[in-house]
């Protein structure tokens, strides 16, 4: 099983978040996860909300505008 820290590093990596990384990281969240997973969760969160990451799904919404 994939961990959340997986999902970050992979994200933070390609500076992308994808519609399929995004489900696989709520289906995570859902579950027991350790604080380094939290952690790194945080992190992403803050990368996206400066713009360090794109995420898809976003990319998504604003083309079908």
């Amino acid at each position: 099983m994939m961990l959340i820290r997986d999902v970050v590093q992979k994200a933070i990596a390609t500076g992308y978040l994808s519609v399929a990384a995004e489900e696989e990281l709520r289906n995570l969240l859902k579950t027991k996860y350790e604080l380094e997973d939290f952690n790194a969760f945080m992190t992403l969160q803050e990368a996206a909300s400066l713009g360090k990451i794109r995420q898809e799904s976003r990319e998504l919404r604003l083309y079908e505008q």
